[in-house]
């Protein structure tokens, strides 16, 4: 049975922002936004995100000082429901308007209230916004949260005040793993894209796993010039298995392509790591591991794109176990960023290893669709700084505090702390690292981003 959603109720009198701020959570234009007054009248619910934590937001009607038997009267009975019924309150104020007596009343009441409360400075944009920043701490709720929901600055210190709130019980607010794993069907058919350079032998391959000549082939490189999108399905242990082959034309170094034509060709292929999940990159292993090669794996990499590495025409390379541990060396220091990406050996002439290319393609793809609690992740970051604490550059502490999950395919972080600029790049790798290994997200591309408050006042 799936958990209700946290509910967030939007106050404060009219036109300071409430249904800006509205639309800017739930991602759409759904309230009327205005500069004339009283637009809002009935409740208006959505489904909202903030940096990855969800819940339920509603926008109310202005507030305002009538008799409840009026229309503005009804309209601040059915706020002060809302507010009732909400797990916390955004407080929204106008920074450039300042405080006005009606702010005062309305955080009198919520004072009263016995829903928590966040006080949002909205329209803090700007030098005319400081004097209604210094006002806010006169409504007795605390510091404000400066943000512009119109230009959507103040994001992250907005989440840093709304997740103590909305997480009572993390365990309860955030999902177990797998918990959001609804939007991703492991059944979907899987979107593989072949590329490499010229004569690596694709068309060949994708043949070879299709059981027929669906595509040209032969000995003279660049046959293939539009990427090619084929439906199949793959007999694994008796079930059929979906997948979207995609076949795509050589790309060679970019200092050798004048033709127009083939330019196109190129273009077309990497439109095509694009739209795919998973990328093999195929190596002609009589030829072995070129530099065109790492510049194509670091591509689909920097794309976000899950990687696998297969060793074409095995069945008729020379010293292959020399081959192998060297072309496994060269990519794990030419891909310094992804350690260990799956390195296969196939050929697409006799059909060795095509069960396990495609066995690999959707376990990879499992990885790089996988989403973790934020409970499991911040039990993670607790035991990796005990391991190895950050830092202490000129002497200032870097103060880690806490890590959430923003978005899969590709799997990305955001982690929050104090003085985060001053963070040394090796030790963002080992949080990196320590991401993929301890979390079991392998050699997929994992994204970390650094954040840190603002000080609005500064």
């Amino acid at each position: 049975m799936t958990r209700p959603l946290p509910t967030v109720a939007i106050i404060g009198r009219p036109n300071v922002g409430k249904s800006t701020l509205f639309n800017r959570l739930v991602g759409k234009r759904l309230a009327l936004v205005d500069d004339q007054p009283g637009v809002t009248r009935d409740r208006r619910e959505g489904d909202a995100s903030l940096l990855g934590m969800d819940f339920r937001i509603i926008d109310t009607a202005g507030f305002e000082d009538e008799d409840a038997a009026t229309l503005p009267g009804r309209m601040r009975v059915q706020t002060q429901a809302a507010v009732d019924h909400a797990d916390v309150a955004l407080f929204v104020i106008d920074a450039r308007a300042g405080v006005t007596p009606l702010d005062h009343e309305i955080a009198r009441w919520l004072r009263g209230s016995s829903t928590p409360v966040v006080l949002v400075a909205n329209k803090a944009e700007g030098k005319a916004a400081e004097a209604g920043l210094f006002e806010a701490y006169e409504l007795g709720l605390g510091e404000p949260v400066a943000i512009s929901a119109e230009h959507a600055t103040g994001i992250v210190e907005l989440f840093e005040a709304l997740r103590p709130l909305i997480e009572k019980d993390e365990e309860e607010a955030w999902p177990e793993e797998g918990g959001e794993e609804e939007e991703y069907d492991s059944k979907a058919p899987l979107k593989l894209a072949i590329v490499g350079r010229p004569n690596a032998g694709k068309s060949t391959l994708i043949n070879k796993i299709l059981g027929e000549d669906r595509l040209i082939t032969g000995p003279e490189a660049g046959i293939t010039r539009d990427s090619i999108s084929i439906d199949w399905n793959w007999d694994f242990e008796g079930e059929l298995r979906p997948v979207k082959l995609i076949d795509t034309a050589g790309m060679r170094k970019k200092a050798r392509v004048q033709d127009k034509l083939e330019k196109l060709s190129v273009a077309d292929a990497l439109h095509a790591v694009d739209f795919a999940e998973v990328v093999v990159l195929l190596l002609d292993a009589t030829k072995g591991l070129e530099v065109q090669d790492l510049k194509i794996a670091d591509r689909v990499l920097q794309e976000g794109r899950a990687l696998i590495i297969a060793l074409n025409k095995w069945d008729v390379a020379m010293e292959g176990s020399s081959l192998y541990q060297g072309v496994r060396a060269a990519l794990d220091e030419g891909l310094a960023q992804v350690k260990g990406v799956p390195l296969l050996t196939i050929s697409g002439y006799t059909g060795k290893g095509i069960d396990q290319l495609l066995k690999v393609a959707f376990d990879v793809r499992d990885a790089w669709s996988r989403r973790v609690s934020t409970g499991q992740l911040n039990r993670w970051l607790e035991s990796a700084l005990e391991a190895n604490p950050p830092p202490a550059p000129k002497g200032k502490r870097i103060k880690l505090r806490y890590v959430t999950q923003t978005s899969t395919r590709p799997p990305s972080f955001v982690l929050f702390g104090t003085r985060v600029d001053m963070l040394p790049e090796s030790y963002r790798r080992y949080l990196l690292n320590g991401i993929r290994r301890d979390l079991d997200f392998g050699a997929v591309p994992v994204r970390l981003t650094l954040r840190a408050p603002k000080n609005p006042f500064a």
